[in-house]
């Protein structure tokens, strides 16, 4: 496989960046990632770098012991901390000759369909420049509501938007193990995870990272989980050690690497599947699971039997068996409260029972992204 002009998303984490009690900035680190990924450029690599650290370094730079946990505060500690990184990346990557950008990203921008096409051209635009992105969220600006919540999900989501070959996501343990190597000695490690064996993956992941970052090892699975049924190889592997990355496109296995699943969505489902904030969830019998996800049918009110959320018309809402196992997702054509009223009925009785009639279909196929 030639592996010149893929595109690659790299993920640094919190704990990578800081020193774990100070907080302050592992500039050796920093720099070993910067020259990876001028490496990579020149090699004709497609790159972008996901860092977190924001939040962290205002910490350091004011001084203060521990991370904020007021939603204000994070977010004015944040905007302290956006420019210091920033600059720094800046100076080490111009060193190389290196130019980057900074793209800061909120959820919103990926919910909507126009942001998250314009979002996807720039990128592209940048690439063209030979330019290295760092993402971040726009912690200063996000609300709780529409928050990635971590960097681990941004880059996912990111991989997706881009439609990258791989994703690296760099963290404080080599690779994944069936329960925490640092309080478990006999931890086994996992190498590859394919697509089955990832549905029966048990792992003591926990839930939360280091006083400094907001993720854990069960954010990056939910990651890896995102980022492979969009079609993106993924890599949990050690951020003290980035040039394992090249080593990892040379085939070596390090880290702990989940096959991507085949993914012949088009750029519309991928926007459904990973763009959008599902506000509600949809029950169905088993009838209906058949249809969608054998059959390749819309979904219809007939198949329902619990809704759970409220919602809008056009919200995005997951699909879920009736044993609660999400298995598609998809667009609504009807609000929640109307829902409840046509659940269980043949869609020849919706004008009757709501005194209006949108479409025979509570999700039509072409909406429907199904194996999510």
């Amino acid at each position: 496989m030639n592996l010149e002009n893929q595109t690659i998303v790299i993920k640094i984490g919190t704990s990578s960046l800081t020193n774990t009690e100070t907080g302050q900035l592992a500039l050796s680190t920093i720099a070993s990632i910067v020259e990876v990924l001028t490496e990579l450029r020149q090699k004709n690599y497609q790159v972008v770098l996901v860092s977190s650290g924001a939040v962290g370094v205002g910490c350091g730079r004011l001084n203060l012991s521990e991370r904020p946990k007021k939603m204000a505060m994070k977010q004015a500690i944040a905007a302290v901390g956006q420019g210091r990184l920033m600059r720094v990346y800046d100076d080490l990557f111009s060193t190389l000759n290196q130019p980057i950008a900074q793209v800061l990203l909120t959820r919103r921008d990926l919910m909507e369909r126009n942001s998250y096409v314009n979002a996807s051209n720039t990128f592209q635009s940048l690439f063209e420049l030979g330019v290295i992105p760092i993402v971040n969220e726009n912690d200063t600006v996000a609300i709780e509501e529409l928050k990635f919540g971590d960097n681990d999900t941004l880059s996912a989501l990111v991989a997706s938007l881009i439609q990258a070959n791989w994703l690296f996501i760099l963290t404080d343990v080599d690779r994944l193990y069936s329960a925490d190597p640092r309080t478990v000695p006999d931890a086994k490690p996992i190498t590859l995870v394919n697509i089955n064996e990832f549905a029966e993956l048990q792992v003591n992941a926990g839930n939360s990272g280091s006083q400094w970052g907001t993720g854990g090892m069960a954010t990056k699975l939910s990651a890896a989980r995102i980022a492979t049924s969009a079609g993106v190889r993924t890599v949990i592997t050690q951020g003290q050690y980035p040039q394992n990355i090249l080593k990892i496109l040379q085939g070596e296995l390090l880290g702990t690497q989940f096959e991507p699943q085949l993914s012949t969505e088009n750029a519309r489902k991928r926007w459904i599947a990973h763009g959008l904030l599902p506000m509600g969830k949809l029950y169905l019998d088993e009838g209906a699971v058949k249809a969608i996800c054998d059959q390749g049918k819309s979904l219809l009110a007939a198949g329902i039997i619990e809704i759970e959320g409220e919602f809008s018309a056009s919200d995005a809402v997951q699909i879920c068996n009736k044993e609660g196992l999400e298995i598609a997702r998809g667009i609504v054509n009807y609000k929640s409260e109307d829902l409840i009223k046509i659940k269980g009925f043949r869609s020849s009785k919706i004008e009757e029972i709501l005194g209006y009639f949108t479409s025979e279909n509570v999700i039509h196929r072409d909406n429907l992204v199904v194996g999510y």
